[in-house]
């Protein structure tokens, strides 16, 4: 009579591994994220017309996505980072600190002038927007900026380059800078009137202004 196999003598069989998801389809729904949202609104946008608009299931979208407020929060995060990627902060670039506040400074205020920040910075203004969207919204794009920036400032300072007590406060101060008069009469519907040599001039002065408050004496030049 043949032995019963016991439970130890089986061989497990190996799991099988999961199928990769498939990044057209992904950067297909983002695509369409971050098109529809600003548009649309976030209650407005259904993850049935993203994925039509993605050209994809419902289905592909969740599983991909697990909810629209993961959606959402990824199109706003990767918005941030198309405008404004890490290299831009990253100290070993070739150039003075001067122009690598003003490359930054150009990044943000071109990501918070286009067309879809002005809209959605609109939507969260009109007091219409429940809070976990202006949560969201606030985690997935102005934090991740101001943390960025936070870091380079960190590393300016130990590199000998800028003299700054309240980092937190000095990043705020420069973005406030940046931001002026020009994305005031934008979020207002005056539109963009400034030439670009107007806007080189805006970046210079912001940059020159925050070197005075914190620049030592050879980061000034």
């Amino acid at each position: 009579m043949k032995p019963a196999t016991r439970p130890s003598d089986v061989s497990a069989k190996p799991a099988r591994p999961g199928r990769p998801k498939d990044l057209e389809k992904r950067a297909a729904i983002l695509a369409a994220a971050k098109r529809l949202f600003p548009s649309s609104g976030y209650e407005g946008t259904s993850m049935d017309a993203i994925a039509a608009d993605a050209g994809v299931s419902k289905l592909t979208v969740y599983s991909h996505f697990h909810d629209k407020d993961t959606l959402f929060l990824a199109a706003i995060r990767e918005r941030c980072e198309e405008q404004m990627p890490e290299a831009l902060f990253d100290i070993k670039v070739q150039g003075s600190l001067r122009r690598q506040l003003e490359a930054i400074g150009r990044a943000f205020f071109a990501l918070i002038t286009s067309e879809d920040a002005i809209a959605l910075n609109r939507l969260l203004a009109s007091g219409s927007a429940p809070a976990k969207l202006i949560e969201l919204f606030w985690e997935a794009g102005p934090q991740r900026v101001q943390d960025a920036f936070q870091t380079f400032l960190h590393e300016e300072i130990e590199a000998g380059q800028l003299q700054i007590e309240d980092v937190p406060r000095a990043a705020s101060q420069f973005f406030a800078l940046l931001k002026g008069e020009m994305h005031s009469r934008m979020m207002c519907g005056c539109g963009a009137s400034w030439t670009a040599s107007e806007l080189d001039q805006h970046l210079a002065a912001t940059a020159e202004m925050f070197l005075r408050a914190y620049g030592v004496a050879r980061a000034r030049s």
